[in-house]
């Protein structure tokens, strides 16, 4: 039987194939031991930290598209919540409008959209994929911009298509779909960040 992901109001069904992928034990990256074992050391060296417990880290990875025409077609969401599960082994959570927009037709918990928080092992994996296999499949990339930084150390861009993630087939999507990816550190400065993501492998292009 489909086991359900679940909002605050309605749910959406998960059959049996992706049910088993969220049980599938992902093997450990080998970006984790990159970082303890070759970007800590640079980003010492880099950045002159006297103790090794200052050196940044990444904490997580947040992932998040809105899905504007769920409201007319559930099953756009239910594309979405496949695909994230595809590409990131983990269950999504389902986000709600807070309040009805008539302009637009959405109702007050109706779906918006939907997003995925990875950490440890999954957000190592995920990062891994997406540095060596995804972003190099994108049609004449040329590196992520360095100016997506918040100030406080966070990178934000954009995927415009969800088939760059090999595990998304051509023929099991309902159109095609971006999202935005949020990667969250503890560097205290723009500068301190970007030479981290540029330390485990992320290609930055020139400004």
């Amino acid at each position: 039987m489909a086991k359900k992901t679940t909002g605050k109001k309605g749910v959406f069904k998960l059959d049996k194939k992706f049910e088993a992928i969220l049980q599938e034990k992902l093997p450990p990256s080998p970006l984790k031991e990159k970082y303890e074992k070759e970007v800590k050391k640079r980003m010492m060296e880099r950045f002159g930290y006297k103790n090794i417990m200052q050196v940044p880290k990444i904490v997580k990875i947040s992932i998040n598209r809105g899905v504007g025409d769920a409201n007319d077609d559930p099953k756009a969401m239910e594309k979405t919540i496949q695909e994230f599960v595809l590409i990131t082994h983990q269950r999504p959570v389902v986000t709600r409008a807070k309040r009805s927009i008539a302009s637009f037709k959405i109702r007050e918990g109706a779906p918006v959209g939907c997003r995925v928080t990875l950490r440890g092992n999954n957000m190592y994996s995920f990062m891994e994929k997406l540095i060596n296999t995804a972003l190099p499949r994108i049609r004449d990339f040329k590196g992520l911009s360095p100016n997506a930084f918040d100030g406080r150390g966070n990178y934000t861009f954009g995927i415009r298509e969800q088939l760059i993630f090999p595990e998304i087939d051509y023929d099991m999507i309902d159109k095609v779909r971006g999202f935005n990816i949020t990667i969250t550190t503890t560097a205290k400065t723009d500068e301190e960040a970007k030479a981290l993501l540029e330390f485990m492998g992320f290609p930055f292009r020139e400004r």
